[in-house]
């Protein structure tokens, strides 16, 4: 049973992974419930050590908000850094999506991408938002420029 569980658990990383809050400001006062701000969170990209991303977005106040049902808007702002030595310990696919967190109570969700560009050798990561019916074009990409002498094995 707990060998089912932990299978559930890792085809399902990206959508529990964790968000460490850097920090957040202020944007709009409300009376009731927690102001509207924008919150910068990190995001360590869970297949390639020493990379983490810096995501920013809105985040909605009030009543709403405080109860968990408010829609936040559909606009973020990423920057991915090298923090440490890179290292790939396993073939990485073309494209993947490594983090996803809801945005709202129906359908609404915050997704980020990390792309492969042999080419270049560089991991290229995108973030955006999207719903079930009708996504936002409003989207940000950021890269991360890998040293040559380290393999980008891909899948």
């Amino acid at each position: 049973m707990w060998r089912a569980y932990w299978l559930i658990l890792a085809a399902l990383g990206p959508a529990l992974a964790q968000a460490e809050k850097i920090g957040d400001v202020d944007t709009a006062f409300k009376f009731i419930g927690p102001d509207h701000k924008v919150v910068v969170e990190a995001y360590d990209d869970p297949k390639v050590s020493g990379v983490t991303c810096y995501v920013s977005r809105a985040r909605t106040g009030g009543v709403s908000g405080a109860l968990g049902l408010a829609e936040d808007k559909a606009e973020a702002s990423i920057a991915c850094r090298q923090v440490g030595p890179i290292n790939v310990p396993q073939p990485l696919p073309k494209q993947e999506e490594i983090f996803s967190e809801r945005q709202s109570v129906m359908f609404k969700r915050l997704r980020v991408v990390r792309m492969v560009d042999a080419k270049r050798h560089a991991l290229v990561y995108l973030t955006y938002s999207d719903q079930l019916i009708e996504g936002s074009p409003k989207n940000s990409v950021t890269a991360v420029p890998v040293d040559r002498a380290v393999a980008l094995p891909l899948k």
